[in-house]
């Protein structure tokens, strides 16, 4: 299941990603609605990725169930939970409809089961990877092209907080799905290292469980653990693109 938590609109972005100042910082509110706008397309991509990726993993590993429903597609309408994807947007957090996962179908139920709920966060990190290569790209070789114009100016802006917006969503999403808690992914992984009596004796306060992490998304309490890990990401991500000798 994907259920995300998009870090906070991003601050003013820097001319050298190599020193990861990759924030946008004072926003005007046409800023704010832009930012938002863009933000649409790569809520898009990453809640599809993520659940594509879970049943993908899934299949390989033996189970039909999601390509038997027809979810192993990039067609984002066979992902998308609408209230879910309108609160992702708004709120800045949500969630995608959940891929069929039959455990029947693995050899090793708990091992496979884990490996297809890390697919998940995993494939958000290596499109957020994506997304720091090609702001880097950006800023050294296309940004230059454009005359020191208005139009310039703008266009590089567009295109830097699509970039921004792009990464942190899928940061946001795959650094709180593996917090250890159901019904995220890193219950999922977590759970694998627990004797199954201690597993099920867990999942069946789920529910209750969801609507803590909720409430506490609501009350801003996960914001400052879940920037700092995610921020450090970028940073770890941004150093490993500025080894690139071309960036």
């Amino acid at each position: 299941m994907s259920f995300g938590a998009p870090s906070s609109v991003p601050q003013k972005p820097s001319d050298n990603p190599k020193k990861g100042k990759t924030m946008l910082s004072n926003l005007t509110s046409t800023e704010d609605l832009m930012y938002l706008l863009l933000s649409i397309p790569s809520i898009l991509i990453a809640l599809t990725i993520h659940e594509v990726s879970h049943g993908y993993i899934a299949y390989k590993l033996g189970d039909p169930t999601a390509k038997m429903y027809g979810r192993l597609t990039l067609n984002p309408l066979k992902h998308l939970d609408p209230i879910g994807a309108l609160c992702m947007l708004l709120a800045g957090f949500g969630w995608a409809k959940p891929v069929p996962i039959n455990t029947r179908y693995f050899k090793n139920p708990r091992r496979d089961m884990a490996l297809s709920a890390l697919a998940g966060p995993m494939s958000n990190f290596i499109l957020a990877f994506i997304g720091v290569i090609l702001r880097a790209v950006l800023i050294r070789y296309l940004l230059p092209i454009f005359p020191a114009t208005e139009f310039g100016y703008n266009l590089s802006f567009v295109s830097q907080i699509f970039i921004l917006g792009f990464i942190f969503t899928n940061l946001g999403l795959g650094v709180f799905n593996l917090i250890p808690c159901p019904p995220l992914d890193g219950s999922r992984i977590f759970y694998t290292f627990l004797p199954p009596k201690y597993y099920f004796g867990v999942m069946k306060y789920e529910r209750y469980i969801s609507l803590g992490i909720m409430l506490l998304l609501i009350l801003n309490v996960l914001d400052t653990p879940l920037n700092w890990i995610t921020f450090h990401i970028l940073s770890g991500m941004e150093w490993l693109v500025g080894l690139i000798p071309f960036l």
